[in-house]
């Protein structure tokens, strides 16, 4: 109870870690969830929806490079600021200008301050942390976001998406962040990490990871920016809707129990096929049945949600498995900018299939990419030996893709542990 209590009280000291983030994930759900939602009420084509998608992805992987010299010019506190009023800024431009080619640079924009303000909370965060009590930290703050993001994707289902709302409403908890920061007397912590993507030295140190994670980003992006219009077009309700984008999350988070429990036993490239064929028995299910109803579009949402959701922590444990000693942030950071550069290409291929060839063609994507990276793996499983258990680092549940930074990395116990040697 000590040593609960303790990491409970270090997560707490810092008001931008209990405050600011969980406000910015709210928001960030409530403007992921009404922009394709109002799009639909609008008219918008499935390959304009799916650009807004792309559009965040580039503002996501531009703010992971950008945000550390930023805040090495302006300080952690201005480049908070900045962060929260342009994408305050963003949202109510939105609602304004109701136009996608207005809302693609303009998502692009939440996506850069996200990112931005991720990382220079969690840098915040990590100041105050000591080594015994990071992992418990970690998993608080991680729970606190996904609760915060989920409850701004269901608070849509409490009013009509027609009206000002929602966009009101994401403005102003945006702003609400940056009262922590704003009234905080305390000492701006430590520069910002900073990484660069090298693609010669991650794939030198696993092929399967690169691919995979690629492939990942390709569907999880699709998905992520596509799958309210899917579930609009098929018929079911604002709340439902809601449910169909926050339902796939919850279970992936929860699909990482079970996930790294085989992975630690096992050879992760095997596990990594299980889950990706788990994800492709989803999209099948999604392309024959074509359901309409409310149980069997949740039920199967569910099953996709806990395999791609789970797949990313699984691709940087088997990464870290073989990673120099040390390079444990490197290699993570290097893996989180090609999954954004995966997200950035599958909302658009994704987009326009559904524009020309009909809904499912959302999961005839996904479905590709988990094929792709099922053949790749196997075919690596062929060429290289797995890793042995004595030089296996333990698995551990961490947030999804799109909701990690580099510094989120940094924050991770495993950052101040000795990777296994090469293999």
């Amino acid at each position: 109870m000590v040593r609960l209590a303790g990491c409970y009280e270090a997560f707490f000291r810092s008001w931008p870690s209990y405050w600011a983030l969980p406000s910015c994930c709210y928001a960030g759900g409530v403007n992921a969830l009404i922009l394709p939602v109002r799009g639909e009420i609008e008219g918008f084509t499935a390959a304009s929806l799916g650009l807004l998608g792309t559009g965040w992805a580039v503002g996501y992987v531009a703010g992971c490079l950008r945000t550390p010299a930023l805040v090495v010019k302006v300080g952690h506190i201005r480049a908070f600021g900045v962060m929260c009023a342009l994408a305050a800024i963003s949202v109510l431009l939105s609602l304004l200008i109701l136009s996608p080619w207005v809302w693609i640079p303009l998502r692009g924009i939440s996506g850069f301050c996200f990112a931005g303000a991720a990382m220079i909370v969690e840098s915040w965060l990590n100041e105050r942390v000591d080594a015994p009590s990071r992992g418990r930290v970690f998993g608080i703050y991680t729970m606190v976001n996904l609760a915060a993001s989920t409850a701004g994707q269901m608070v849509l289902t409490m009013g009509d998406p027609a009206g000002y709302l929602f966009f009101v409403l994401a403005a102003m908890t945006y702003c609400l962040a940056l009262l922590p920061t704003a009234l905080s007397a305390t000492a701006s912590p430590s520069a910002l990490v900073s990484v660069s993507l090298d693609l010669r030295a991650l794939w030198r140190n696993s092929p399967v990871a690169v691919f995979a994670v690629l492939m990942v980003g390709v569907s999880n992006g699709s998905f992520g920016a596509l799958a309210p219009v899917y579930a609009s077009r098929v018929g079911l309700s604002l709340s439902d809707v809601a449910l169909f984008a926050s339902v796939p999350i919850l279970a992936g988070a929860a699909a990482q129990i079970p996930v790294g429990y085989l992975s630690d036993r096992n050879d992760r490239r095997m596990v990594l096929i299980g889950v990706a064929c788990l994800g492709l028995l989803a999209d099948l299910l999604f392309i024959a049945l074509m359901p309409g109803g409310v149980g069997a579009n949740i039920a199967i949402v569910a099953v996709f949600g806990a395999s791609v959701f789970s797949m990313y922590p699984l691709i940087v444990a088997h990464a870290n498995d073989h990673a120099a000693p040390g390079s444990f942030i490197q290699v993570s950071g290097g893996l989180l900018l090609v999954y954004g550069l995966g997200a950035i290409g599958g909302p658009t291929v994704a987009g326009f299939a559904m524009t020309n060839f009909g809904n499912t063609s959302l999961f005839w994507t996904t479905g590709c990419g988990h094929v792709l990276l099922i053949l790749f793996a196997i075919l690596r499983m062929r060429t290289r030996a797995g890793v042995a258990h004595a030089d296996k680092q333990a698995f551990r549940a961490s947030p999804m893709a799109r909701a990690s930074t580099p510094e989120t990395a940094a924050l991770d116990a495993r950052a101040e542990q000795a990777p296994g040697t090469d293999s």
